[in-house]
This record gives structure tokens, C-alpha cells and sequence, in this order.
């Protein structure tokens, strides 16, 4: 995979594969991962938005 510098983005690298992180799709975000006997192995996305 290649990450671009000029992306704001989160990759997870596991087992020496790469994997984007996708973010939320509007709003505001966080992402959580979970890791279980040393490696990442599942992201929790939450997003929110904001009401007008």
C-alpha cells in the first residue's frame, strides 16, 4: 500500500500488511482499536454530527 504524506488518514500495519482506516463519513469522529495478544484486531468507528 501506498500512503500518501498530503492525506490525513490512519493506517494499521499488522503482520506486515498496511490497512487504511477509514474515518467518519461527515462530522466529527473517533476510532478505537482493540488489540488482543499484541495485534490490532478490530477498529470501532463513532461519528456524531453537528445540528444546525
Amino acid at each position: 500500500m501506498n500512503i500518501k504524506k498530503d492525506e490525513n488518514a490512519v493506517y494499521i500495519v499488522k503482520d506486515g500488511k498496511v490497512k487504511k482506516v477509514e474515518g467518519p463519513p461527515h462530522g466529527f469522529g473517533k476510532q478505537t482499536v482493540t488489540w488482543q495478544h499484541g495485534k490490532p484486531s478490530h477498529v470501532e468507528l463513532n461519528y456524531s454530527e453537528k445540528v444546525d
